[in-house]
């Protein structure tokens, strides 16, 4: 079918509707950057060291209390979906931002009550290792408080970022701002991960979650001083009727046969319609029917019948790029789901191995994890000023998504081989000083070791999450720009859930998990992910080799004089 012109639709016009157009720009990154850190340090505060909040304090078994972190961390990421529809069809995204924060701020000042009331936690009786278990009323209270937290750090975050990009109208500076969005959202990390978790492991859970709660009220306070800065898009209606309303359309018309013909397909005039992008795979081609115009589609006076039964052509492109994505984002559901694994099984790993530095300092457990985040800050930096520079000037044009995700997938497979590597060692010291079956004994191995397999870690996530957020919102429809951010944190809720149901049965199965992982196989299991990790890249090369770029590959491909060009003439 010859290509089609393409009416101005509503995707258009979301746009073109800020409320003033001399809004947006630079001038409003520090104000995001500031809530970004502001509500990322409570959260991560909280979140980073709820594992051991949930074994000391609320005497939850370890292997549970993971469990119980995984759900949380993916209902924190399955919740900006959810935030995503309320903000692209109803409330925009500032609305949401402001609610969303107001919310994690009654959680987090809750959940320092449960820390700071001794009658919201379980007795323990003093010298006897002997403690109650939680009443329902104390459970009741510490279930309500991460809930509230939970529901306003996952509503907030890809929301942010979409605003965040929203203010600028090129795709550079829109690359340029995730790069400085995921620095942020790393340097957060590193900060609740070191000060917030030392002050809460070695002086007062009570002031280490009351810290949190300032956090998130400053960062509060700061987004809404900006807000007369802002571009505000308005909200055009839920853009999800539409990509129903095509699939209704083209299953009521499923036997006409289809056109040739341009004028035959219900479409205005658009100047964008020579470059709206790559021809859709054969299949897809029944969607096409949804815009092919027939005698009931025409009223007497020429003009078109709105209905179910007739779409524009942007409408049913709009839905073949979706369904053209999909295959892409399914590939890195495993490749998230063996780093959630780790980051949880880690913290149990330095609780069992010897974590002082020094004669007067012991690094906590939870902030392990801090390793990961210091990669991610260095490596980002680097990659933004060094990396990409110089791959332009060597292979003429810029790294596009996907390769730029396929490095991600193979660091990822490579720091699992290395954990299991560690793990591996590390059960090896045990068992030769007769130590395995002890609970709680301390394998005499420095907690340094689990270090390399954080640094590798972090590596891939700088190649894997900003590829992933820029391909979502390049190659999306502008109606599902909040969407397309919050697909990355879908693929980590469903991959920590996934997380969940995989120790699940890994536990019943094999017996590689026990309570005490200083007599298990935590090798065995990080070996596992790692062979499903190379089969799934595998995956991953066979889609992305078929995937063909909507709308951002004539800008990857533009040789590096073309933009030194338009760099000059902008300056």
């Amino acid at each position: 079918m010859p290509a089609m012109e393409f009416q101005t639709s509503a995707d258009e016009e979301v746009g073109r509707s800020h409320s003033n157009g001399k809004r947006g720009g630079w001038i409003t990154f520090p104000f995001i950057a500031g809530t970004l850190m502001g509500l990322l340090l409570a959260g991560n505060g909280f979140m980073t060291n709820l594992i051991v909040y949930l074994i000391e304090e609320f005497n939850v078994k370890s292997i549970d209390a993971t469990q119980i972190t995984n759900i949380l961390n993916g209902s924190v990421c399955i919740l900006p979906i959810i935030a995503a529809i309320l903000a692209d069809s109803f409330l925009g995204n500032f609305s949401v931002v402001a609610i969303s924060s107001f919310f994690s701020l009654l959680g987090v000042v809750l959940l320092t009550l449960t820390a700071s009331i001794n009658s919201l936690r379980p007795h323990c009786e003093t010298g006897s290792s002997f403690c109650q278990a939680p009443s329902r009323v104390q459970f009741a209270v510490l279930y309500a408080a991460i809930a509230l937290a939970t529901i306003g750090q996952g509503a907030m975050r890809f929301t942010l970022a979409t605003l965040g990009a929203n203010q600028f109208d090129k795709p550079q500076h829109q690359g340029v701002y995730f790069n400085w969005f995921f620095c942020i959202f790393f340097a957060s990390g590193i900060i609740s991960s070191t000060i917030i978790v030392y002050v809460e492991d070695s002086i007062s859970w009570g002031l280490g979650f009351g810290i949190c709660a300032a956090s998130n009220f400053v960062g509060l306070v700061i987004f809404l001083m900006g807000n007369r800065f802002y571009k505000h898009d308005k909200p055009q209606g839920s853009p999800y009727t539409s990509l129903a309303r095509v699939i209704v359309a083209a299953i009521q018309k499923r036997n006409i046969p289809l056109s040739s013909v341009s004028e035959d397909y219900y479409h205005e005039k658009d100047e964008r319609s020579q470059t709206m992008g790559a021809t859709p795979p054969r299949s897809l081609r029944f969607l096409n029917r949804a815009a092919l115009k027939t005698d009931e589609d025409i009223k007497s006076d020429g003009s078109i019948v709105k209905s179910w039964r007739l779409c524009t052509v942007e409408e049913v492109e709009n839905l073949k790029a979706l369904l053209r994505i999909f295959p892409l984002w399914s590939s890195t559901l495993f490749l998230s789901t063996p780093l959630a694994i780790l980051l949880s099984m880690t913290v149990l790993q330095a609780l069992a191995m010897d974590r002082r530095l020094g004669s007067n300092f012991k690094i906590p457990a939870g902030s392990t994890v801090v390793v990961a985040l210091i990669s991610n800050c260095i490596f980002l930096s680097i990659f933004d000023k060094f990396f990409l520079p110089t791959w332009k000037k060597l292979a003429r044009r810029s790294l596009t998504p996907l390769q730029r995700i396929g490095v991600g997938h193979v660091l990822n497979v490579l720091s699992l081989a290395i954990a299991a590597l560690v793990e591996s060692r590390r059960l090896k010291i045990a068992n030769a000083k007769h130590i395995q079956a002890q609970p709680g004994a301390i394998v005499p191995m420095p907690v340094l070791w689990l270090f390399p397999q954080f640094v590798v870690s972090g590596l891939a996530d700088v190649f894997y999450f900003p590829g992933q957020v820029t391909l979502y919102y390049q190659e999306f429809p502008v109606s599902l720009r909040s969407t397309a951010t919050a697909m990355i944190s879908l693929i980590l809720a469903i991959a920590y859930y996934v997380s969940t149901a995989l120790v699940d049965l890994i536990r019943n199965v094999t017996g590689w998990l026990p309570n005490n992982i200083n007599e298990g196989r935590l090798d065995k299991v990080y070996w596992t992910l790692c062979m499903i990790g190379s089969l799934n890249f595998g995956y991953y090369l066979v889609c992305s080799w078929l995937y063909r770029y909507r709308n951002i590959e004539e800008e990857m491909a533009r040789p590096v004089n073309e933009d030194n060009e338009e760099t000059k003439q902008e300056g």
